[in-house]
């Protein structure tokens, strides 16, 4: 028995309750593809708090990032002078080394049940329902192989992965990265697109909206925390 064993059970009452709901506002057929969409933007909205730690912590970071590299230089020699100064320097900074890590690792969590919720054909020891339920016909626990390249469902897959390269795209501009491996550093939002290809529509539905949540929460977040004094 996995840890995500009761938390993914849940989760899949909560977002089959939600299908239920929206069905008589959708007709039936994409009540499940917009409970996914639903149901993430809510999660997303309640790890805010977190994503509002993260962006601080990242932000302290930065700016202290030239005093420890002089730190490090001036005490290259001296590990116990080095541990030492640089306490004393995030202590009188009122920051953490780990103030940007720890809230991004606390999402974590939340990530895995939600992906395995929309990956997994069973849950609980029964069938998923949630990926029984159809987006313009094609049923939510198939994949772009298991559609066909040449099929009309593509076609469904297709604006996914248009729409997912999109925001990739976007987020890759806002990646302050210089120097040779500055073109490397913008490559990862592009992973979502390559890993919807292969996971079923109700995943890469889950991943769209994720990944453009976290688009506009960096350009908002971050923003924000850059101005504040």
């Amino acid at each position: 028995m996995s840890l995500l064993d009761v938390p993914v059970s849940v989760t899949h009452d909560l977002v089959a309750a939600l299908t239920g709901a929206l069905e008589p506002l959708t007709g039936g057929g994409p009540a499940g593809a917009a409970a996914i969409v639903l149901f993430t933007a809510a999660v997303r909205l309640l790890l805010v708090p977190l994503a509002v730690a993260q962006a601080r912590g990242e932000r302290a970071r930065t700016r202290l990032l030239p005093k420890i590299q002089d730190l490090r230089k001036r005490h290259a020699r001296d590990p116990e002078r080095l541990r030492s100064e640089m306490a004393a320097l995030y202590a009188a900074e009122g920051a953490s080394p780990f103030s940007g890590c720890l809230p991004a690792l606390a999402q974590w969590p939340f990530f895995a049940v939600m992906y395995r919720l929309f990956t997994s054909a069973v849950i609980a020891g029964h069938q998923n329902l949630l990926l029984t339920n159809t987006l313009m016909g094609v049923p939510l626990g198939q994949n772009l192989l298991s559609v066909g390249l040449f099929s009309s469902g593509s076609l469904v897959f297709l604006v996914l992965l248009v729409l997912l390269a999109v925001v990739a795209w976007w987020s890759s501009r806002r990646v302050a990265a210089d120097g040779p491996l500055g073109a490397f550093a913008r490559l990862p939002p592009f992973g979502t697109v390559a890993v919807a290809a292969f996971v079923p529509l109700a995943a890469g539905l889950h991943l769209l909206t994720s990944a453009a949540w976290t688009a506009a929460e960096r350009a908002v977040l971050h923003r924000r925390v850059a101005l504040a004094p």
